[in-house]
């Protein structure tokens, strides 16, 4: 399951609303939603969860390039949002590269439904241009009081919660999680 949620800071503290993801096709597509989400240039935080499997902060701010933080990479590549996250800047990889078939894959991360084979090298998700583990910029929240080091140690299961308590927003997210 997933849950992606946009948080949009005020003047008057942060605003949360949930996001459907299901037409944005692109990073740009993305940062078009969360600039959408601001009426001013203020910072706008794009996040996203698979339950207990990785998570994922965009941040926005104004018209600046987009910043993005994903949990775990192979795990995310595994999923079409994590794919939008995943770009080939973001990989450390040349554009046109040749990585997993993506494409291939259904949202639940197998293949035409089966379970993938961990063993397989030849399987989708297991290049080795696609890194288990963190990727991105850890220092994505360092002024918003969420350390690289504690972003780092966040859990999938419970991430979105720590980081919206963190920046005082807890309860807004819960109101459309």
């Amino acid at each position: 399951m997933y849950f992606a949620a946009l948080l949009a800071r005020t003047e008057d503290g942060w605003e949360a609303s949930d996001t459907e993801l299901d037409d944005v096709e692109t990073l740009s597509d993305l940062a078009d939603l969360a600039r959408e989400a601001s009426a001013e240039d203020d910072t706008v935080l794009v996040l996203i969860e698979q339950e207990d499997a990785w998570f994922g902060v965009v941040r926005v701010d104004g018209e600046d390039d987009p910043r993005i933080y994903v949990s775990d990479a192979a795990a995310a590549a595994r999923s079409s949002y994590g794919e939008i996250l995943l770009t080939d800047e973001l990989l450390g990889r040349e554009p046109g590269d040749d990585g997993p078939d993506l494409d291939s894959l259904d949202l639940d991360g197998t293949e035409d439904g089966e379970p993938g084979d961990a063993d397989d090298e030849d399987a989708p998700g297991t290049d080795a241009a696609v890194p288990h583990g963190p990727v991105g910029d850890s220092e994505i929240l360092d002024d918003l009081g969420v350390s690289e080091k504690e972003l780092r140690a966040l859990d999938a299961d419970d991430a979105l919660s720590s980081i919206a308590e963190a920046l005082g927003a807890s309860e807004v997210l819960e109101t459309v999680r």
